[in-house]
């Protein structure tokens, strides 16, 4: 595309904080410490955790950029951000989360192959942009439409990255086309990110967000969007990113029996502790962060001191000041995660539990071993630390 471009190696790579926990340097993936992301409720772009397939492409002249649009549409169209930037500007409060957070203690079961993410695989932030129902209406495509005039059902992101995956083509992905339709569902073409934008980790010029859905799905450094009659045939949505269970294995595995994951399932996250821990006896303040997906709210989050045996019910909340509530009010953020925090007493070596429930009453499996799978993904299981208290 001109004016963007994938460059052939990682020799033009953007810098990155420090602090980030680096899984993979070349193509470039990383996360930040757990405890930065109860530091606020915004996650700064800095410490959002960075999925990249291949080297970052590269803007060589944002003049020449030009987004098409294609496939079965009355009017194939093609336009540059300046085009983008000139449709309602939406800001969006939304979650983004890798499907593969927690695997690696997913893992520790039995091996899985991916990236190996911790807990913090996740970030909260305000996108800003064109909802993607007005873009598609620019081509004839109206509100709340499940098919096109022309048989067109689903809506293909295609990146400017490219992928071994690929075979050395782009990265891709698609929703159906009643999901982008849909204003509800806040579907940005977003080219800011808390405010500012983009920077090239995060899809500059131009992204795609779909809240509530696997972070796969919000296709970065978009180059094309086609209107399909089928999901997208690329590797992430056919080969990659499907849930099975746990009994079957690479050498038994057919794809083609299960859908593409979209909607994440409620999670929930310790942050203020590390996987093991050492204190002495007295109040210890637990924190974290809990999401689910498709919208859900947060109605619970428990927390227990004693492995399990009991538990209390942590406080939950977005922004300072105003009351969470896990409906669809006009002061709660439908689309991002809740922190939470609760105090409990501890005296001697113990293992802290902490598990959530959403606003559709769907619940955390309490073990990993029952959500096991080969691609390691969705690993929302209760999560659990470990506590030795010093003998005063």
């Amino acid at each position: 595309m001109p004016g963007l471009r994938a460059p052939s190696d990682y020799s033009k790579e953007p810098s990155r904080h420090p602090s980030l926990l680096i899984n993979s340097k070349e193509p470039f993936n990383a996360e930040p410490p757990r405890t930065t992301l109860i530091s606020s409720y915004v996650t700064p772009v800095d410490f959002f955790y960075k999925r990249n397939h291949g080297p970052v492409p590269v803007v060589d002249d944002i003049e020449s950029y030009r987004l098409s649009i294609g496939g079965l549409v009355e009017k194939l169209m093609e336009l540059s951000l300046a085009d983008v930037k000139k449709l309602p500007k939406y800001n969006v409060m939304s979650t983004l989360q890798c499907a593969g957070n927690r695997r690696t203690a997913m893992s520790k079961t039995k091996a899985v192959k991916g990236v190996g993410w911790d807990v913090s695989a996740i970030g909260n932030a305000i996108w800003s942009g064109a909802k993607l129902v007005d873009v598609l209406e620019l081509v004839g495509i109206t509100k709340l439409s499940r098919t096109t005039s022309f048989g067109g059902r689903h809506v293909e992101f295609v990146s400017v990255d490219m992928c071994k995956e690929e075979h050395g083509g782009p990265y891709k992905a698609s929703i159906p086309l009643i999901h982008a339709t849909n204003s509800e569902a806040d579907v940005l073409l977003a080219y800011e990110m808390n405010g500012k934008p983009l920077n090239r980790d995060h899809g500059y010029p131009l992204r795609v967000i779909v809240p509530g859905v696997i972070g796969a799905r919000s296709v970065k450094w978009l180059d094309s969007i086609n209107i399909m009659p089928q999901e997208c045939q690329g590797f992430f949505m056919q080969r990659d990113y499907k849930m099975f269970p746990p009994w079957v294995n690479w050498e038994n595995i057919d794809w083609s029996t299960r859908r593409p994951q979209m909607d994440f399932p409620v999670q929930s996250v310790i942050c203020s502790l590390e996987d093991v821990n050492t204190m002495q006896p007295g109040k210890i303040t637990v924190q974290g962060y809990a999401v689910s997906g498709g919208g859900c709210g947060i109605e619970r989050v428990d927390v227990s001191f004693d492995g399990g045996k009991t538990w209390v019910e942590a406080s939950r909340y977005q922004k300072s000041g105003i009351p969470y509530v896990s409906d669809d009010d006009a002061e709660t953020d439908k689309w991002a995660w809740v922190l939470f925090e609760v105090a409990g007493d501890v005296s001697q070596n113990t293992e802290i539990v902490a598990k959530a429930v959403d606003s559709a009453a769907n619940v955390q499996p309490e073990n990993v071993a029952v959500i096991w799978n080969l691609r390691g993904i969705l690993n929302t299981s209760w999560h659990r630390v470990q506590l030795h208290v010093k003998p005063t």
